[in-house]
Parts: C-alpha cells; sequence; structure tokens
C-alpha cells in the first residue's frame, strides 16, 4: 500500500489475526473471538475455474460438485453423516481464481470437522456413479441458464470482452458440450495437478484458542506433499478500441436482460479505492446509485439497474445491469449512455463522494459481524495481499481518496464509443 494512504491517526486493534506458514508452504490464518461457541473454517485453494484445461471448461465446477462424495477413508454417506451429526451445511465455491470449502460448526466439533475437510480436500475419491449424476446436474443446471436472458447477457458480455480463450471470459460452469466430455478419471488428473499445499490458504474464525487451531493445522495439513502446480498464464485483455453491440432473441420471455460494460483495473492498481467510490456513486448507492435514481426511479423504464465492479489479477471488468420491457430497450441504452458521458465530463460531487464513502466505512462493522464474513474478509485479504491489518487500515485509504482521484479514474475507464453492450431477451435489431 502507498505511504500516502497509510492511517494518519492511532490504529484501532482491529481483527488482527494470527498467520502460519506450514513447512510445506500451507498458509493459516486464525482469528479466535469468543461471542459465540462456534467455529467458521473456510479452506480456500487457489485452483478456480482458470485453472480448467483449453479443451474442457467446466472442469473446475464439477470437480466442486464431486470433491465431497467419498474420500480415500470414508464415503459419501459417512461424509453426509458426519456432517448431518452436527447440523452443518457445506458450501463448495469456485470462482475465476479460488476453490473453497466453507462451513460454521460448534466449537465442539471444531477438530473433527477440520479434519473431515481436510480429508475431502486433499484425498477424494470422485466415485464414477457420483460424478456422472452430478454431471447430470450441471448440465441441467447449463439449459437453465441458457434459458435465462440475464445469464446470457451476462456470460455474452464477459465473452465479449475477454475474447480468444481468456479464462475469465470462459464460463465457470462450462458448456453443454465441453461438460458431457468429461470424466473421472479427467477431473482427478485436474485435483492431482492443482491441488497442493503451497496453494491452500486456511482461515479458522471463532471460539477457539489459536494454539489450538495452528496444532490442528499441522496436524492435518502438515503432511500434505505435492508438487506446486505451474502458474497459470493469465494476459491482460485488449483494450476495446470500438462499440460492440450483440443482440440476443429470446421472444419467449417476458423481459430483456442489459449487460454493458468495460475491462477496467486491477486489484492492486493504486486508483483501485477511487475506482470503488466511483462506482459506489454511479451504481450502488442507495438505490442503485446514479443509474438507478436516473433510469428506474425518474424515468420509470427499469425494472432494476445498478453497476458493480470486479477488480481482479487482471484488469476487471465493470458491468451495468439492467431488467427493461422489450419497449424501453433501446431508450434504457441510450440513458445509459448519457450516465456514463455524464459522469466522465461532470464527474461527482464532494456530496455523492463523501456519502459513498461514509456508506462503505460504516457498513464495514456490519459486514463483519459473524466469524464466516470474517473468514471471508481475511481470505480475501491474503488472496489480494492486502496485509493482516488491512480492516484497520481501510477507512482511511478511503478517507485519503479525493474527487480529483474518483473523476480521473472515470476519464480513464469509462468510454460510451468504447462500450461493449449484450440484449438478451425478446427483442430485435431493427433493419437498418
Amino acid at each position: 500500500m502507498p505511504s500516502s494512504l497509510e492511517p494518519s491517526h492511532v490504529r484501532l486493534s482491529g481483527l488482527s489475526p494470527s498467520r502460519t506458514t506450514l513447512d510445506n508452504g500451507a498458509v493459516f490464518v486464525v482469528k479466535d473471538t469468543h461471542t459465540t461457541p462456534a467455529v467458521a473454517i473456510n479452506l480456500t485453494m487457489r485452483a478456480g475455474s482458470i485453472c480448467d484445461p483449453h479443451d474442457a471448461p467446466g472442469a473446475t465446477w464439477l470437480l466442486s460438485r464431486a470433491i465431497d462424495r467419498g474420500t480415500a477413508t470414508r464415503s459419501g454417506a459417512d461424509i453426509a453423516e458426519a456432517l448431518d451429526q452436527g447440523g452443518i451445511s457445506l458450501a463448495i465455491n469456485v470462482t475465476r481464481h479460488l476453490f473453497s470449502l466453507v462451513c460454521t460448526c460448534l466449537t465442539e466439533d471444531f477438530e473433527r470437522v477440520f479434519a473431515l475437510l481436510g480429508d475431502i480436500l486433499m484425498a477424494p475419491s470422485l466415485p464414477a456413479e457420483e460424478v456422472s449424476m452430478r454431471k447430470g446436474e450441471v448440465i441441467t443446471a447449463i439449459r437453465q441458464d441458457d434459458d435465462n436472458p440475464a445469464v446470457r447477457a451476462t456470460e455474452a458480455l464477459m465473452a465479449l470482452l475477454y475474447p480468444n480463450g481468456h479464462p475469465y471470459g470462459r464460463s465457470v460452469k462450462g458448456s453443454l458440450d465441453s461438460v458431457e466430455h468429461l470424466t473421472r478419471e479427467r477431473l482427478a488428473r485436474l485435483h492431482a495437478d492443482r491441488f497442493a499445499p503451497g496453494e491452500l490458504t486456511a482461515v479458522v474464525v471463532g471460539d477457539v484458542e489459536t494454539p489450538r487451531a495452528v496444532e490442528m493445522a499441522a496436524r492435518v495439513f502438515g503432511g500434505w506433499r505435492a508438487s506446486q502446480p505451474q502458474a497459470i498464464p493469465l494476459s491482460s485483455p485488449a483494450l476495446a478500441t470500438r462499440r460492440q453491440r450483440l443482440v440476443i432473441p429470446m421472444m419467449n420471455k417476458a423481459q430483456v436482460d442489459i449487460a454493458y460494460g468495460f475491462t477496467t483495473l486491477r486489484r492492486a492498481d493504486p486508483a483501485y479505492y477511487a475506482f470503488w467510490l466511483m462506482n459506489h456513486v454511479f451504481g450502488q448507492y442507495a438505490l442503485g446509485g446514479r443509474l438507478g435514481d436516473s433510469i428506474r426511479e425518474r424515468q420509470g423504464m427499469a425494472y432494476y439497474v445498478s453497476s458493480w465492479q470486479e477488480a481482479n489479477l487482471v484488469e476487471g471488468p465493470l458491468m451495468i445491469r439492467a431488467g427493461v420491457n422489450a419497449a424501453n430497450v433501446d431508450r434504457a441504452v441510450a440513458s445509459i449512455d448519457e450516465e456514463v458521458t455524464r459522469l466522465v465530463r461532470e464527474g461527482v460531487t464532494p456530496k455523492e463522494l463523501d456519502d459513498s464513502r461514509q456508506y462503505l466505512i460504516g457498513a464495514m462493522p456490519r459486514a463483519l459481524e459473524t466469524n464466516a464474513a470474517i473468514a471471508t474478509f481475511l481470505q480475501q485479504a491474503e488472496f489480494f495481499g492486502l496485509g493482516q491489518d488491512y480492516d484497520v487500515r481501510l477507512p482511511d485509504v478511503l478517507r485519503a481518496v479525493t474527487v480529483d482521484d474518483v473523476n480521473a479514474v472515470s476519464r480513464r475507464v469509462l468510454d460510451p464509443e468504447r462500450a461493449t453492450l449484450v440484449v438478451a431477451g425478446p427483442y430485435e435489431d431493427k433493419p437498418a
């Protein structure tokens, strides 16, 4: 973090987690908090969908659906019973970069559950019949996505922003054809190639003493040995030089979904915090920021409208999403263009910036109220290298952002002439 963004007043104690690196490279982060007799466990591998083989998009997603269906020493029924005994719901999530096993258990069950999750992560058996069953479920989900205008618009926009096989442009779930051809052996090879202790960050938050948690981590993961996988090459997307537009007619639907966006900047970019605040003013504050106030509230053209940003290891997207009646598509797109242009030309006001800044700072304590939320926050801080005191520094980092900073990043990343947009639903382009 640049020194100019360091806090200027006395630091609070913050979360102050403990961080340990095992001999095999696994990272273990612990935050003990004794407000409730429960523990959140978040085991995250740097093995997300960017690890999909080029000819097998969706492989990591399918692996996530099958990984808990048995291990070398436990059957799927054994695992389900062990979780059910503690009333535990295990969530397995896949993003572009991360593969996570997440749950919350009672303090008394911590050792048993932590060992179970470690077994699932390190030694899945991937029974062929379970892989086949999960494959059928994924294929059904893909078919449902293919019939959903919002999903079609979003995925098509990502494919246009990140073309030529870029990992960010591929569907996380894959395609009907790619999933159909996946085998148990392919998933096992993917796991063997990408899952290694040096890719693991384990976070534990809750009613457990740090020494006890560290000892448990060493017991479960200390003996894990696997070769460090090669880094996945990840190039920056080419900056758009012209406007692109794609229409996906889905004439049997009741609503049109619009996805409109740009590639923007990396999470490590010094302008990130100005960018975050800009997006909050533009499409998040209150009922959708400026976009919601103009297009939904004052013009009454949209069922919903907002923007979100996902700055990542390479330049991530800023995406504007809107759901509209087919009769309002052209007007809604024109209004989005107008709001983008106004943001670039006029910038944000001091009041808008202050409102968004105070909202984001004020929301932090609420966002960190649960053990699971703290664990997720610590995982993100670890992944992006933000430091163990990130929660303490963040308010002052946001306070340091000026109107000029926000307006400069707006001019840098936004331009209607370079926008990419996708329209999906009961709408067709009019003949020229």
